[in-house]
């Protein structure tokens, strides 16, 4: 027979072993992520039709530190390494690590699993306006199309997406107040039109304007310079890395709005800071690289079915796991079909839909559904 107060003490106890099996999870989890980031990393940079063996990335990358060089390295080997695919490796380092830190925060702002960056506009208005750029910019700008299309591409794409993120807010805000419920739906109509806008430039654009746009709407890294990438990179990083801030607020919105007020959280300030921040991020990443899906929403149930629900855990996690998935579809895309290049696009959601099958018929199993 077991003593009296021996259940509720043995009940903190085992909670207790409970969290701390938890919390070594998520250390070991993280630590693991971290690793397979830099396998992905020397894997992109040393696979393709010119082989670099991990030993020659190591000292053609020491060597730009000012270390003699460890061994012996073609000219070859180093353009390619140096010039071309370091720059896009760290193009998809940046643009995996915004997609998916920002499908995990939209996740925890709208309480529903099937969010991703997408669902606000910001992807499909920056299709829009590149869209726009492809097919009429000749018209507009003329023999000077040429010459600044390179940068008025991407300008154009992060402007629609930042422009079309802004209309669903202000439609979604009333006296200050966001309803959550509104801006789905107004992401969701934006989305419907946008949809319809670039489906009448499909039909006004002749045959190269249509090859550059539908390239362009199934995603590619390939192109990037590095002077691109540095005027870039700071749009990208720096909203992608204060996401991370908006942890604690997202993790007491899971719990729903009210709940979150009485834990003393600002709810419409978090709101508003997840949307700005998560269009910032994505309106960048999609300027560069074109519309990429099913990594935002992907990489965060990975992460929840893994290390758990915790945003302190999840949104880190989802960066490093974000930024390897792109890295591997990034080599698959230009591998695989040797000496043309797959759009990255095609390969996200060829592994975007077979996972999301997945998970439906675990869920139908398990009774969740």
């Amino acid at each position: 027979m077991t003593p009296p107060g021996t259940l509720s003490a043995t009940r903190p106890a085992d909670a207790l072993r409970g969290l701390d099996r938890q919390a070594a999870r998520q250390r070991l989890g993280l630590i693991g992520l971290g690793g397979g980031l830099l396998v992905s990393l020397f894997l992109g940079l040393g696979l393709g039709a010119v082989q670099v063996p991990p030993a020659a990335v190591l000292s053609l990358l020491a060597e730009q530190l000012g270390v003699p060089p460890l061994v012996a390295t073609s000219p070859v080997q180093e353009t390619v390494l140096l010039a071309i695919r370091l720059p896009r490796a760290l193009l998809a380092v940046l643009v995996g690590a915004a997609l998916a830190v920002a499908g995990a925060a939209l996740q925890g702002l709208f309480r529903n699993p099937l969010a991703d960056p997408s669902l606000i506009g910001v992807s499909t208005g920056a299709a829009l306006a590149a869209g726009g750029v492809i097919v009429l910019g000749g018209l507009v700008a003329g023999p000077l199309f040429d010459a600044v299309q390179g940068l008025a591409l991407p300008l154009a794409a992060f402007l629609g997406g930042l422009a079309t993120t802004a209309l669903a807010y202000r439609i979604a805000n009333r006296h200050g107040q966001t309803q959550v419920a509104t801006l789905l739906l107004a992401g969701i109509a934006l989305n419907a039109m946008a949809g319809a806008g670039i489906g009448l430039l499909i039909f006004l654009s002749d045959d190269q304007a249509l090859r550059d746009l539908n390239f362009w709407m199934l995603g590619s890294l390939g192109g990037i310079t590095w002077e691109r990438l540095l005027l870039a990179a700071p749009l990208i990083i720096a909203p992608t890395l204060a996401v991370l801030l908006l942890a604690r607020p997202l993790n007491a919105l899971l719990f729903g709005e009210t709940e979150a007020l009485h834990l003393g959280f600002d709810v419409e300030a978090a709101k508003r800071w997840t949307v700005v921040l998560v269009a910032l991020a994505v309106g960048a990443a999609v300027a560069l690289s074109g519309v990429i899906g099913f990594v935002g929403l992907v990489v965060p149930h990975l992460i929840r079915l893994t290390l758990g629900p915790d945003h302190r855990v999840l949104l880190p996690a989802a960066m490093m796991l974000g930024a390897s998935l792109l890295l591997l579809a990034d080599l698959v895309a230009r591998t695989v079909v040797l000496p043309a290049e797959l759009p990255i696009g095609i390969v996200t959601s060829c592994l975007g839909g077979p996972f999301f099958i997945w998970l439906l018929l675990r869920r139908r199993v398990a009774g969740l559904w």
